[in-house]
């Protein structure tokens, strides 16, 4: 990877105010919250740097309008590391592009970097209920393992990073032993899981629960069964779980009690990180805006996995 151009970024004084303006506020209304974490990084995206990478858009994996993904190349890619991004959208809603800027932010922060990144959309719920999105993150990756190398993708680097359901979403790839996804596991070297959904539940204080109930079906007794949370021993690639200070409800719990599982299958804790003044949403937002910590620990996880 050309590390050349990471050299370690703060954020600016006046986002680490309004973030922890924002913060202790975020669970009280996370829609108001997060369209305001989105207004607040918008001008740092808009007046970052692009000119290292080129962008191929909508490449289709699968027959489904939604069964598209991006591709972000460095200039001279020759088999590069693979990072493959994957929304979130509480299960129901979001895509690839939610406004001019994110989530192509994400995979620009690491094709400037040396990496062929990969922003993948799924269908949502109700059209395609569990584990649907977990079964296109397998098709797209089957796909990549066929192609990426067409782009400069080296197919035996690739780390799988989720965001929020889309979190979700890997884990299940990884983890959960049913059929058709335990046909599509990949051979990808490592997972990053951001502020991810890892246990379902609709408790009162989940404000997506609605989604929960869309993707998972009626039947809450159903849930444990079918969350990554069960599985957890299951993965057998390295794991990175990270979580904002300020998240959605028990989202932070749910990364401690899985990175926990990890652990105490495994005789060693995984990597897990709470990020100071972070939200949920900032978590991705904060990509190519000048702010780096997480972007290079995520780079050094995936250089050690690779090893």
């Amino acid at each position: 990877m050309n590390r050349a151009i990471s050299a370690a970024g703060a954020r600016p004084a006046c986002v680490t105010e309004r973030l922890r303006e924002i913060g202790p506020r975020w669970q009280r209304d996370i829609r108001v919250a997060g369209d305001d974490t989105k207004a607040l990084y918008l001008p740092l995206l808009r007046a970052a740097s692009r000119e290292g990478s080129s962008v191929l858009r909508d490449l289709p994996y699968g027959p489904s309008p939604r069964q598209v993904l991006d591709i972000h190349r460095p200039a001279g890619a020759n088999r590069a590391p693979v990072i493959v991004f994957v929304h979130g959208g509480a299960f129901v809603r979001g895509d690839k592009t939610i406004n001019d800027q994110m989530y192509g932010n994400v995979l620009t922060w690491f094709a400037e970097r040396g990496c062929i990144g990969v922003n993948v959309e799924y269908r949502l719920a109700p059209e395609a209920p569990y584990p649907g999105g977990s079964f296109d993150l397998g098709l797209a990756c089957r796909w990549l393992e066929q192609h990426v190398a067409e782009f400069g993708g080296d197919p035996s680097r690739v780390c799988l990073l989720g965001h929020s359901a889309g979190g979700t979403h890997v884990a299940s790839l990884l983890c959960d032993p049913r059929p058709e996804l335990a046909a599509l596991s990949p051979g990808v070297a490592c997972a990053v899981l951001v502020s991810a959904r890892l246990k379902a539940d609709v408790l009162p204080v989940n404000p997506n629960a609605s989604g929960v109930r869309a993707y998972y079906g009626d039947d809450a007794a159903a849930y444990e069964a079918c969350s990554p949370m069960a599985h957890a021993s299951r993965i057998r690639q390295p794991v990175f779980v990270a979580n904002a200070q300020f998240e959605n409800p028990l989202l932070d719990l749910y990364g401690l009690e899985f990175a926990w599982a990890l652990g105490r299958a495994r005789g060693t804790a995984p990597l897990h990180v709470t990020l100071a003044d972070h939200n949920h949403v900032s978590m991705m937002a904060h990509f190519n805006s000048g702010e780096h910590w997480l972007g290079e620990q995520i780079l050094d996880f995936f250089e050690s996995a690779c090893r």
